[in-house]
């Protein structure tokens, strides 16, 4: 490939969508329904094809209000995404993961682009759009995760203590199981893409050991900040509670 990454044409892309329509069929024959299907994967290419146009008008702004905006954007979504698990709690707990995450993703975002890139200027939006997508959506998973388990503990009767131990660990198992996984069953999307683009294999590993770390931390960081928060606000009611019953 002369050391850079392949161009995929519209008739290569259309040759990708075969083996689609082959499942497709299969779940048609199948009397399965292939509506759902195929309205995510219709949903998926006008997302990623509306998604290739922005990105390229923010890359070529280089303003660091925009990539300040986008990542605000990033930030809100993901926040309210997150709490898809949590019910009727979701308003109310908003703010509370709202602060979680851009603790655990803030923190991963300025460690990974400003002290291991060292970015100049900081607000590269060819660095930091995309590499903060990554860390808020593994922020936004573990507080998913954080928040189903916490309350699935606490309707089982267990103390707000307990629920938010058995949380954490359920929270951080998808990014453990990738630490496992990675290098042996997959290859991840950062490191794929650099040695598709003709980077060399060790130098693609060292991007993808501090990529990997970062993940890990913004997934940690904002599970604790986020069941700390819960836990707090489960003890004072508990005790406002007993106030009242004691009354």
């Amino acid at each position: 490939m002369n050391g850079s990454l392949h161009a995929i044409g519209l008739a290569q892309l259309a040759v990708g969508l075969i083996p689609v329509a082959a499942v497709l069929v299969i779940l048609w024959r199948w009397s399965l329904g292939c509506g759902n299907a195929l309205y995510a994967i219709v949903r998926m290419l006008v997302q990623l094809l509306l998604v290739g146009f922005v990105l390229t008008s923010i890359f070529e702004s280089n303003s660091p209000w925009i990539v300040t905006l986008v990542l605000a954007i990033m930030l809100a979504s993901a926040s309210w995404i997150a709490l898809r698990t949590a019910g009727g709690r979701r308003r109310r707990l908003y703010g509370r993961a709202l602060m979680a995450i851009s603790i655990g993703g803030g923190v991963a975002l300025v460690f990974l682009t400003q002290g291991v890139l060292r970015l100049d200027p900081w607000f590269t939006p060819r660095y930091v759009v995309p590499l903060g997508g990554m860390v808020f959506a593994n922020a936004m998973n573990s507080v998913s995760l954080a928040a189903e388990r916490f309350y699935a503990e606490r309707g089982r009767g267990e103390g707000w203590v307990e629920a938010r131990g058995r949380a954490m660990k359920a929270a951080l198992i998808p990014i453990t199981n990738s630490l496992f996984a990675v290098g042996l069953v997959s290859l991840p999307g950062i490191m794929t893409g650099q040695i598709l683009s003709g980077v060399s294999p060790l130098i693609a590993v060292r991007y993808q050991i501090v990529v990997m770390c970062m993940v890990f931390t913004s997934a940690g960081l904002s599970a604790a900040v986020f069941l700390a928060q819960l836990a707090r606000l489960e003890r004072t009611e508990t005790e406002a509670g007993a106030r009242q019953r004691s009354v």
